[in-house]
């Protein structure tokens, strides 16, 4: 199954620790696309929030919010992948506004297996301490979100390819 080029601009979402830093990059190689990394765009006082141990709020999100919107918006048409963990409908409602056409790319999976890979994680600002605040406030994708919800178990390939075979799925954007 081969997809080499999509005009979609992808969100690989989930809580922390789902691989969306690791599946994003390997998702972007096989549609031929760029990848963002969303954690580079957090201002470093959210960082240092997260690293300390504190969740973020709403207001602390925002600003990061607008600036992986910005970088959807300036790939409409050519297609992006970019990580977010867009735990909230508001959160994909203000990726959106930003760059309309936007799909998600839900990564999912049971919490212990999820916990154990932050666990072995290494040079991570996320502790798993954060983990509860983050399931606490994912809201998953509604039905009337374009994106897809793809297990996180197995290896990265295996859930590259599930994420692949998903999004083909989904209809094109028109442009």
């Amino acid at each position: 199954m081969q997809l080499t080029r999509t005009p979609h601009v992808v969100v690989v979402m989930g809580v922390a620790g789902t691989g969306k830093t690791t599946i994003g990059p390997l998702l972007a190689a096989r549609l031929g696309v760029p990848y963002a990394e969303g954690d580079d765009f957090h201002p470093q006082a959210n960082i240092a929030k997260m690293t300390a141990g504190t969740p973020l709020a709403d207001e602390d999100r925002w600003p990061w919010l607008d600036a992986i919107g910005a970088w959807a918006d300036a790939r409409v048409g050519l297609g992006g992948v970019v990580s977010s963990s867009a735990l909230k409908r508001a959160y994909r409602d203000r990726l959106r506004a930003a760059a309309p056409g936007v799909v998600f790319v839900h990564l999912t999976g049971d919490r212990e297996l999820i916990e154990d890979r932050m666990s072995h994680r290494q040079g991570h600002f996320m502790p798993t301490a954060l983990l509860d605040s983050q399931f606490a406030t994912l809201q998953p994708l509604e039905a009337d979100e374009a994106g897809v919800a793809v297990d996180v178990s197995g290896g990265p390939g295996e859930i590259t390819e599930r994420a692949v075979a998903a999004l083909q799925g989904l209809a094109q954007p028109s442009l």
